[in-house]
């Protein structure tokens, strides 16, 4: 049995942890690509709250140095608007820095989106995710692990994607089939690597503000519903809300959606956790524990 891999690593630093991320998930040669990237830009709020600057600064200049044609940073922001996120960021330096083109998916016209087509999709009028995921030549990424308090129940590499549809908040958020729409967004594309920032996290509350707890950890891998499923271990292990607590991580209905969808692991025994050092080796056996658990 093929196993998904996802790397563990011990990391105060987000800097010097992306980059033994990729070290392990070295990018490959995306000479006369378009390469998206996509970044956790809910709002412009500190870490779990919005993508680091030092990620996706290190992971920018590995897209770069991957020999990239062109770097595409494309985002839609909630309930903030994204232009305003990416200038109280700062961002706009860092996509100089690396030759990157900033494409705010909420300011896209019609015809720069397209419909997803799949029969017993929860959308109702069509899933519309942005053209230039569907069209890039690769797709990587990075999110911040966090419980959510408005409906997903957790935040991680399957929750990113609503990033790709148009802003529609009551759509999403006024039906009880929410998270399974989160997990069917992830038909619109298959990430080459995503790093999931789980220094700090947030145990309860979410997605902007939250209660506060370290981890101290580091994932990359490019299979979307292992890395959350080792994610909610985390949480477990931090110790959560009672829907993080009180449900097997293979039950949570994003978790279980995207499993259906064919998304990635289907259980615990088809996810590999694996680590380069002592110190994130007795972090991983506790964690492996709770996954194997539920």
């Amino acid at each position: 049995m093929t196993k998904s891999e996802v790397y563990l690593v011990s990391a105060d630093d987000r800097g010097e942890g992306s980059r033994r991320c990729l070290k392990y998930f070295p990018l490959p040669d995306y000479s006369g690509k378009t390469v998206l990237v996509k970044p956790n830009f809910n709002s412009a709020d500190p870490p779990p709250g919005s993508t680091h600057n030092d990620t996706l600064d290190v992971l920018l200049g590995a897209v770069k140095e991957a020999n990239a044609q062109r770097i595409i940073l494309g985002e839609r922001s909630g309930p903030a608007e994204v232009e305003e996120v990416f200038r109280q960021k700062g961002i706009g330096a860092l996509c100089e820095k690396h030759g990157a083109e900033f494409v705010p998916f909420s300011a896209l016209s019609d015809e720069d989106w397209v419909v997803i087509e799949q029969p017993g999709l929860h959308w109702q009028g069509g899933l519309k995710v942005a053209r230039a995921v569907t069209e890039a030549g690769a797709v990587v990424a990075t999110c911040c692990l966090k419980t959510h308090g408005f409906g997903g129940v957790f935040s991680s590499a399957l929750k990113l994607a609503v990033g790709i549809t148009p802003k529609n908040f009551n759509l999403l958020h006024n039906t009880k089939d929410q998270r399974k729409m989160i997990a069917e967004i992830n038909l619109a594309y298959a990430p080459d690597l995503v790093i999931v920032d789980a220094v700090e996290v947030f145990t309860d509350g979410g997605p902007m503000e939250g209660v506060r707890n370290r981890a101290n950890l580091m994932l990359a891998g490019s299979d979307r519903v292992a890395l959350d499923a080792v994610g909610l271990a985390i949480l477990k292990y931090l110790g959560s809300n009672a829907a993080i607590m009180d449900t097997p991580i293979f039950k949570q209905e994003q978790i279980a959606r995207a499993v259906e969808l064919g998304l990635g692991a289907a259980s615990p025994e088809e996810i590999q956790i694996v680590t380069d050092d002592e110190r994130s080796g007795v972090v991983v056996e506790k964690i492996k524990a709770i996954l194997n658990n539920g």
